[in-house]
């Protein structure tokens, strides 16, 4: 018979709402049972946790990641972000695929699983991203009961990953049945501010303050206008990532398809373009962190129930990469590992699971995740309310930095399973590699 573990005395966040003080069980990876008060009896249990009164939250999905493996392992691995995750109660992750080489075709998306299989301590999965050039070739042969989406980049990105073909898009949202995850910037408006901008300086470094004006709201809002026109002609699955701006929201209250879904960035709810001098380029990020208005209009966006998921974009350099101006350093920041408590300390519990669990799992049609139910995996996280002063030493991701090394946060994660092993406990990885690849009911 297999051995079961029984939490209780935690403040569970479940499927109806507010945490209420209770109970859960489960043996090898599933959850068997869970429930309110306390547990009838506690005989038949392998091993017994209190929880203390702490929270037990559902593991988050983060739907949106760049661990950097294969081609760029001198800013990050699998194994190295993938450890981050769970020491920020991430359980499982979508990778993004900007990677060397680019994970636009089979080979390239099966090469990343094979690694992540040996090392990722994180369930997984891999986006495959499009070309002007691979619909017929790799996506349409694409198994999406492994794969969560298309990614789709209407702005400047590495490789062959921007897609500027008319009837590449056309085909792609008439023909692609899963969704379709789009960074929405208009390429040209961009390098036309970058032109200006370099006009203005010469040859003196443009002020990474002019990163938020040359990728403006502008650039963001004609391309979003692009992709929603696309996704209501051929009533495609639109997933809008990233959102950094306040019209873009307004957009969306009034001409939201029901088949569109929408993303922001927790470092969208937390920075705001008064933090570019004291941080510099480590903010630097795309679409870029812009004005405190539209980090006000993004939070109400949150709470008005506009935006569906929150995830990180992790994306880390090591902090050398980071030098330069607006137009030559880096975009992109380390974020998993803080956003979790991050995020209690904006939204109460149930919201939070919301935008990072149980959405996540249902608009991608993740199986038996995101919800702490009977029957699904048992992964999840154990929160405890007490502050914490972030700093670089913190840091598990590979860069060995965080721009939110300063920052106190009143939530810490204390401890994270992956399909019912310990994969994080009081400050520690550990060596259980628990993890799974991720099954998509599509």
């Amino acid at each position: 018979m297999s051995a079961t573990t029984l939490i209780h005395n935690a403040k569970i966040v479940g499927e109806s709402g507010k945490p209420y003080l209770g109970w859960l069980l489960f043996s090898d990876d599933v959850i068997i049972d869970l429930g309110k008060g306390h547990p009838k009896s506690m005989d038949t249990a392998s091993e017994i946790i209190d929880f203390e009164g702490d929270l037990l939250m559902p593991g988050m999905i983060d739907t949106h990641v760049h661990f950097r493996e294969p081609g760029l392992t001198r800013k990050a691995t699998i194994e190295s972000e993938s450890a981050a995750a769970v020491a920020g109660g991430v359980t499982s992750f979508f990778d993004m695929p900007n990677t060397i080489p680019p994970t636009t075709s089979l080979e390239a998306w099966a090469e990343k699983m094979e690694i992540a299989a040996k090392t990722s301590h994180a369930n997984y999965a891999f986006y495959i991203g499009a070309t002007n050039s691979n619909l017929d070739s790799e996506i349409m042969r694409a198994d999406f009961t492994q794969i969560p989406g298309v990614k789709l980049f209407l702005g400047s990105s590495t490789g062959n990953l921007l897609v500027d073909s008319q009837a590449s898009l056309e085909r792609l949202f008439q023909e692609v049945k899963v969704p379709i995850a789009v960074h929405a910037e208009d390429n040209a408006r961009i390098n036309d501010n970058a032109r200006t901008a370099r006009e203005i300086f010469g040859d003196e470094p443009v002020p990474v303050e002019f990163h938020p004006w040359i990728r403006d709201a502008r650039a963001c809002m004609d391309s979003t206008l692009y992709a929603l026109a696309l996704a209501e002609k051929f009533d495609a699955r639109l997933h809008i990532c990233h959102l950094s701006t306040g019209i873009e929201t307004k957009l969306l209250r009034e001409r939201k398809p029901t088949r569109v879904t929408t993303e922001t960035g927790t470092h969208y709810l937390h920075f705001a373009d008064t933090d570019y001098e004291a941080l510099g380029t480590r903010i630097k990020c795309n679409p870029a962190i812009k004005a405190s208005t539209d980090r006000s209009a993004l939070k109400k966006a949150v709470k008005d129930g506009l935006i569906d998921i929150i995830a990180s974009d992790h994306a880390p350099h090591l902090l050398s990469e980071k030098e330069g101006d607006a137009l030559t350093a880096p975009s992109g920041m380390p974020g998993i590992q803080f956003q979790l408590p991050l995020l209690l300390d904006l939204y109460s519990p149930e919201l939070v699971a919301k935008l990072t669990a149980s959405n996540p799992a249902s608009i991608f049609n993740v199986d038996r995740r995101g919800v702490l139910k009977k029957g699904n995996y048992a992964d999840f996280v154990r929160i405890r309310k007490q502050e914490h002063l972030i700093s670089d030493a913190d840091v598990i991701s590979l860069c060995g930095w965080t721009p939110l090394a300063g920052v106190t946060i009143g939530h810490s994660v204390i401890s994270t399973w992956v399909n019912g092993q310990l994969a994080f406990d009081n400050g520690k990885v550990t060596d259980n590699i628990s993890s799974k690849a991720l099954k998509f009911n599509n």
